[in-house]
């Protein structure tokens, strides 16, 4: 069972994991993972001095939605002056640390609703490709890969490629034995 989610984490979090994204959004079936957050205490505490958290975001009776971040890379994104200005138009208020800013997400997610589309900006999505996402209702956009891109579709597709590889590395070491805290070297 943990190998199963050393392939969960390892298909949708390695770009994060390797430093390439600040963040990455998981959902993990409740009837697989019934026990995920115990189960997260391990990985919390292995990669907590490299500075990546796991933290469920949103929990519902079908599944858990798992944030796993790079602390200080999370914070420096919502701390640039576009992502804070755009941020405040969703009602986050000016200056907010960045646990006030994942408090007020998880808020707006157990809302219900419509999903809080502002999550783009956590999860390190250009800033155009968010605003084209939500002006444009997902439709009509240039390229659909890791997120649907409005702006410049070839350097996204060159970092979609990128993104790709390190996910099919991480995956195949996975499938061959190693764990997620074995491949990261956090053992």
């Amino acid at each position: 069972m943990r190998n199963q989610l050393d392939r969960l984490l390892a298909a949708y979090c390695s770009p994060t994991l390797a430093g390439l994204k600040p963040a990455s959004l998981v959902s993990c079936d409740r009837t697989l993972y019934p026990d995920l957050p115990r189960r997260l205490r391990d990985y919390r505490t292995a990669f907590a001095p490299r500075g990546v958290r796991f933290e469920i975001v949103c929990a519902c009776r079908e599944r858990y939605l798992l944030l796993v971040y790079h602390r200080a890379r999370l914070a420096r994104r919502l701390g640039e002056a576009d992502v804070r200005c755009m941020l405040r138009s969703f009602g986050y208020a000016p200056g907010q640390l960045l646990e006030a800013l994942l408090w007020q997400l998880k808020r707006r997610m157990a809302q219900g609703g419509s999903f809080p589309h502002e999550i783009g900006l956590f999860l390190g999505y250009p800033i155009e490709d968010v605003v084209g996402f939500i002006r444009n209702a997902g439709r009509g956009c240039k390229l659909c890969g890791y997120w649907k891109v409005y702006g410049d579709a070839e350097a996204a597709a060159a970092l979609f490629d990128r993104l790709e590889r390190v996910c099919r590395a991480v995956t195949k070491r996975i499938e061959q034995g190693e764990t997620l805290l074995e491949v990261f070297a956090v053992a």
